[in-house]
């Protein structure tokens, strides 16, 4: 069943190691994410995120920029297996091909710093999709408050004060306008709530759960998967222990399959099953995965159809509704 993932850090684990004298690749290597494992689990479309840490790096469009050289010269040495995608047509191109599709992102909207210039060359150099935030605030907004000490340390506590900048807002507009999908994983409640006041489209949640079962604020409340389902758009199941609820004293315990169909479960009760998607984070986990590759993906169909869903519900969850998005947005 064609599997499209609407998030994965790998290209950032690439980077990394080609900086520290590896030679990772993207068609096999000891990471999560790879062609070979990703052709094995039947993946149709894998978006590609272009992770920077503004605590770490800075010069954050520099850095940007520099991931984005990874993902191209990975793209042209493996482009047997795997094409780019710039709009809805290059996804049913590449499959006709036989090949699996790239969708070009971005894990951090400070990448920009803060310059509408700089969104739209991004978006003339292929990136599809961008998250306002990551963990850290920036000219465009706010994420939710992490904890820094105590038994809760690494979790978030939601913001509902903070929402987005003007130049935040200017942003999504013109996100929106260029047909860049918008991205609100990561971002505060109080954000996500004027992204909805300032678009008119569907957008994403990328890789975000449900926070009924996860009380860890980087996830959705019920509110919010009502808009987003009612809005059109698609949460993206993430796979990491924090945000499935397999927590123990603060500390993540393994990821669960089980807990993934939790959460659609809950989704689609809420949302229905038009709002739900898949958005690994693979490559982007620290805690250990049942599911542990995108070879894996068939162990998740077996496990939603034993929780009932159906085989055209499944197909929804693993392409349909994430493409529906794509064509919508994209053009």
């Amino acid at each position: 069943m064609k599997v499209v993932d609407m998030h994965c850090d790998t290209i950032a684990e690439i980077y990394e190691d080609h900086r520290l004298g590896g030679n990772a690749n993207i068609r096999r290597n000891h990471l999560h994410m790879d062609l070979e494992r990703m052709k094995a689990g039947d993946y149709g479309l894998q978006n590609f995120a272009l992770y920077t840490n503004m605590g770490r790096e800075k010069e954050p469009f520099l850095h940007t920029m520099e991931l984005l050289d990874t993902f191209y010269q990975e793209m042209e040495a493996h482009q047997d297996l795997i094409g780019i995608v710039r709009c809805y047509r290059d996804i049913e191109e590449n499959w006709k091909a036989g090949k699996m599709s790239a969708m070009l992102t971005i894990e951090e909207g400070g990448a920009c710093q803060g310059s509408l210039a700089a969104l739209r060359d991004f978006y003339r150099l292929g990136v599809r999709m961008m998250t306002l935030t990551w963990n850290f605030p920036n000219e465009l907004g706010y994420p939710n408050r992490v904890i820094l000490e105590g038994p809760e340390a690494g979790m978030a506590k939601p913001d509902e004060e903070n929402g987005l900048t003007e130049t935040g807002i200017a942003f999504v507009e013109e996100m929106e306008r260029l047909g860049m999908m918008i991205d609100i994983s990561h971002l505060n409640d109080a954000g996500i709530w004027d992204v909805f006041r300032h678009t008119k489209k569907p957008f994403v949640a990328s890789h975000s759960n449900a926070r009924a079962l996860c009380g860890h604020a980087r996830n959705l409340t019920d509110e919010m998967i009502r808009a987003l389902a009612e809005r059109g758009g698609v949460a993206g199941i993430n796979y990491c222990a924090a945000f499935l609820g397999s927590w123990e004293k603060g500390e993540p315990k393994r990821s669960l399959i089980s807990d993934m169909a939790a959460h659609m479960k809950h989704m689609k009760m809420v949302g229905g099953i038009g709002c739900i998607g898949l958005g690994s984070d693979f490559d982007g986990i620290m805690s250990e995965l049942e599911m542990d590759g995108p070879d894996k993906l068939p162990h998740l169909e077996e496990a939603m159809r034993r929780e009932g869903f159906t085989t055209s519900e499944i197909e929804a969850v693993f392409h349909g509704n994430v493409l529906r998005v794509y064509r919508e947005i994209l053009g």
